[in-house]
């Protein structure tokens, strides 16, 4: 067993405030955590290409994307859980069908299914990100995929969770909600790392806001919530700071004792 902290951060509410901005207080912190010799790594439901610069900015080289299901430690890849090819086309079928546009997305890229479509642009421009997904029907074929997007209105997604039992569901935009692997989370991508790692589960720590941070801020032994999360959040983590707006990751960080 090492004696070394591991920490995990989400992104969007976490690390980064409402407007994908980077506080300077929380840069600042990550830097003095690095500098102490703790392990600072990222746990998020984005992709690792829609992160890019905010891990070269960082020096972060370890992190959870997809909300566990591709796993890169020190940056090589440690763990991936693709989603069931056979039963996505099949769901693909159906979302044709009710004129539901589907993104598909791996490590490296994102592709949809259709050529525009309106609830892709509004759900994609609020992520703030440099990419944006174009036109390929087939990029399924020949590639793993960790995650994929289904476009539709709240409550739509009712008739797939019915017929799908090896996906989850989880909504993110009033019109978009992700497809992953049934079973996966955060918490499994990280317990991955933390076994490698051989890292003292009460070392283990993990900050997050959001409803797809529950198992993480639940399971992991040091967990804070941000100020900015939903109450049902707040009531799962041991700790809650201040929101991300007003130096939250630095008083957080304060009381649990990592920074002074």
């Amino acid at each position: 067993m090492t004696n070394k902290s591991v920490i995990f951060f989400d992104i969007d509410g976490t690390l980064l405030n409402h407007e994908k901005e980077l506080p300077a207080s929380t840069k600042e912190s990550i830097m003095k955590l690095k500098e102490a010799g703790h392990i600072v790594a990222i746990a998020t439901g984005r992709a690792p290409f829609m992160y890019e610069d905010l891990r070269e900015e960082l020096g972060i080289n370890t992190f959870v994307s997809y909300n566990g299901q591709y796993v890169v430690l020190n940056g090589e890849v440690l763990y991936s859980n693709p989603l069931n090819i056979t039963s996505l086309i099949k769901l693909t079928e159906d979302a044709l069908q009710n004129e539901h546009p589907i993104v598909y997305m791996d490590h490296e890229d994102m592709k949809a299914n259709v050529p525009e479509h309106p609830f892709i642009k509004e759900s994609i421009d609020t992520l703030k990100i440099k990419q944006f997904p174009t036109h390929d029907p087939h990029y399924y074929k020949e590639r793993e995929l960790y995650q994929s997007l289904l476009f539709c209105p709240v409550g739509e997604e009712k008739q797939y969770e019915e017929k799908y039992d090896d996906f989850d569901f989880v909504r993110w935009h009033p019109v978009s909600v992700d497809i992953l692997p049934k079973g996966g989370s955060k918490a499994k991508g990280i317990d991955k790392i933390v076994e490698k790692l051989g890292v003292s589960r009460e070392n283990v720590y993990a900050f997050g806001d959001g409803l797809n941070d529950i198992e993480m801020l639940t399971e992991v032994h040091n967990s804070v919530a941000m100020g900015n999360a939903e109450e049902v959040v707040k009531s799962v983590a041991k700790h809650v700071t201040d929101s991300v707006e007003d130096d939250g990751i630095y008083h957080g960080l304060q009381m649990v004792g990592l920074l002074k």
